[in-house]
């Protein structure tokens, strides 16, 4: 979930109202947001810089929110929205209507797609912001917002990438082209001399911000370039603006161009930016728009703010909530969360309500999403508990609870393991070889998080090497899934619960452990007869992470499905535990 950091005392400003903690945090979570830290401007440089508190840096006191909202909720991811949102949500100003200037299309400014876009990046769009006024804040809130939305919904600038400009620096019509980078030079933002585009990114490999973009483009035979009437580069998207264009708090009209491998989520970023700052233009909530022009001759205005409109059954608000509101009791929840709702009746007499969904709340696709809103603004902790006897647990989950019960009541401790591992701890670890029914992670994070887990020995042995200190026996279980390569599923795998137990003490307990299977089978109600195909048994087996000769395979109805032993001494060392251990496993779905 993003967090956004605001000034306390400029958000209450917004809000036209001041707040205990308390009642903010209050607010917060009718909203449906939340009130996450509470830091001040010292505390975050000294925290940035690592600096003890006798050397921290001179900075303001100024109290700062950190707000944690919605992943779909673009529209609050700076302090514009959010007090915006608040402010509607508290009844103290009507929704805005968001307007395109009426401007003739010859009057308007123009961005010409040259063809050779289709290469790397083929979509654009573009708007101004006339006659703005920006202050220190705003203006930092503005670049945040960009910084913000690049995280989230353009991921990482993969499908958007967003440069805004100084109109006032630059002459139209505008180009959006596609070059070879040898062909490309500029002066970046923030540096004084002229790159060449390839030269460029060998620059930028040592920089710790715009490193981590340059694989976006850098083995692209050409690169996206935006250039002015007059040759003019406005930026190298996805990397870096052109300092030529650059805008300061003196900046009265920006120019902001959205390249884009996604045009429906260009769009949306679009509007974001659009919406949340033309509340700083003189002509308030009102946006200029710009003609895109592509090759083949067609041609589009920008921004789009076309209202999406949708029919909500009262009937299915109030049933999947849980709660009986009249249809003017839903229309008031809606138009308090910036959703212009009306009551309308349908040809059957059903009550319907008729929601306008504004261009700032690119989050509501469905039904479902209104009615959500309805439920967040009527409060959750309103809505009656109630309890559907049709929903019942999966016979494996109940199975799995009363097992839990009773190796508890045997005095083991239940633990909850990481169902990722590396690779290593699946094989040479336990003295095994790779297994090729291992689920392997693409694109792990970590090398702590290579596979999937298909046993549960390698979570429990790391837990005790990590507790070894702790006073002796320890006597621990865990029950939880692994996941195994099954080409029958339609994902390519299948999970399978299992049950592991361990002693660790001052001796190998493996008479513990096998009075603990015991324990198990009785209470599943199967009794112990070798060579009986309906109850179970155990033999000898040959496992290499336990000792030769200390081990055994659990067969239950003529299939095997665990084992049991004594850990070898290899695999203790291995995670670090000096005490001998027994452990066992078994697949408890076969107990079913």
């Amino acid at each position: 979930m993003p967090t956004v950091s605001v000034g306390r005392d400029r958000l209450y400003a917004a809000l036209g109202k001041e707040y205990t903690q308390k009642e903010f945090e209050d607010l917060c979570f009718r909203f449906g947001i939340e009130l996450d830290d509470v830091t001040t401007e010292k505390a975050i440089i000294r925290k940035e810089k690592h600096l003890d508190k006798e050397e921290e840096e001179e900075g303001d006191e100024e109290v700062i929110y950190k707000i944690e909202v919605p992943a779909n909720r673009y529209d609050l991811l700076c302090l514009e929205g959010i007090a915006l949102s608040l402010r509607i949500f508290n009844e103290q100003q009507e929704m805005p209507t968001y307007k395109v200037a009426n401007i003739d299309k010859k009057a308007m400014l123009q961005m010409h797609v040259k063809p050779e876009t289709s290469m790397i990046r083929p979509f654009v769009v573009c708007a101004v912001l006339r006659n703005m006024s920006f202050d220190e804040v705003s203006y930092n809130s503005f670049i945040d917002l960009q910084d913000k939305l690049h995280q989230n919904i353009c991921r990482r600038r993969t499908l958007v990438a967003i440069g805004t400009h100084d109109l006032d620096t630059l002459e139209g019509p505008f180009t959006y082209e596609a070059l070879p980078p040898s062909e490309i030079s500029f002066v970046p933002l923030k540096q004084t001399r002229d790159f060449r585009a390839d030269k460029l990114m060998e620059y930028y490999k040592s920089d710790l911000k715009l490193k981590k973009y340059l694989h976006i483009i850098e083995n692209s035979p050409v690169y996206p370039v935006l250039y002015d009437g007059k040759r003019t580069v406005l930026s190298l998207p996805p990397i870096i603006n052109g300092a030529h264009s650059a805008i300061t708090l003196k900046t009265k009209n920006v120019f902001i161009e959205c390249t884009a491998t996604d045009l429906t989520k260009a769009k949306i970023v679009l509007n974001t930016m659009v919406t949340m700052f033309s509340a700083y233009c003189e002509r308030k909530y009102e946006v200029e728009p710009v003609e895109v022009i592509y090759a083949d001759g067609k041609s589009y205005v920008y921004p789009d703010f076309s209202v999406f409109s949708m029919d909500v059954p009262v009937s299915y608000i109030n049933g999947t909530i849980g709660i009986s509101l009249g249809a003017e009791e839903v229309t008031s929840l809606l138009n308090r969360m910036q959703l212009h709702a009306e009551k309308v009746v349908s040809c059957d007499n059903e009550c319907n309500i008729n929601v306008l969904v504004p261009p700032t709340r690119s989050d509501v696709l469905h039904p479902c999403d209104i009615m959500e809103d309805v439920a967040i603004a009527y409060g959750y902790d309103n809505i009656p508990a109630a309890k559907y006897e049709s929903v019942k647990p999966l016979s494996l989950n109940e199975f799995s609870d009363l097992i839990r019960l009773e190796i508890a009541m045997n005095g083991f401790t239940e633990v909850l393991t990481w169902i990722l591992c590396s690779a290593k701890e699946l094989s040479s670890m336990l003295n095994r070889k790779s297994d090729k029914r291992t689920v392997i992670i693409g694109n792990p994070r970590s090398s702590d998080f290579e596979v999937v887990r298909t046993t549960l020995m390698p979570g429990i042995l790391k837990t005790v090497g990590h507790n070894k200190d702790h006073a002796k026996p320890i006597k621990i279980f865990e029950v939880g899934d692994v996941a195994l390569v099954d080409e029958k599923k339609d994902v390519g795998a299948s999970n399978s619960r299992r049950l592991a137990a361990l002693y660790c003490g001052a001796n190998s307990g493996f008479e513990l452990i096998h009075c603990l299977l015991d324990r198990i089978m009785e209470v599943v109600g199967t009794k112990f007869e070798v060579g009986n195909d309906t109850a179970y048994y155990i033999k000898q087996s040959d496992e290499p992470e336990f000792l030769p000769g200390r081990q055994a395979s659990i067969i239950y109805k003529g299939k095997h499905i665990g084992f049991f032993g004594i850990v070898h001494p290899e695999v203790l060392n291995n995670f670090d535990i000096p005490d001998p251990c027994s452990f066992m496993e078994i697949d408890i779905q076969s107990l079913l």
